[in-house]
């Protein structure tokens, strides 16, 4: 499994960048990330409603907190702080 190199903040373009070590380069939406949340409140929403979450569209990445090997937490500016996105599932995202 690849491993991130370098995660990056792009709050011009509203996107995390992430460099891979195999070379690759991801650029994943704010929107998306925040969407994709998989936390148990979020998946409560989805089974709830049956509906995918629909954040606000100019929701932006406030911070960055790695989780040791495994993942990094992201925290929004709507307040959600309890997604964790394990590097496995950024990997495959978009």
């Amino acid at each position: 499994m690849p491993h991130p190199l370098h995660l990056t903040n792009q709050t011009g373009s509203a996107a995390l960048h992430i460099e891979w070590d195999d070379d690759r380069h991801q650029v994943l939406s704010y929107f998306a990330l925040r969407q994709a949340c998989r936390c148990a409140d979020c998946k409560a929403y989805t089974q709830r409603t049956g509906q995918a979450l629909e954040p606000d569209p100019g929701v932006r990445l406030e911070t960055l907190a790695p989780v040791g090997q495994y993942g990094v937490q992201l925290i929004f500016s709507d307040g959600h702080e309890r997604g964790i996105y394990p590097w496995q599932f950024l990997r495959e995202f978009g």
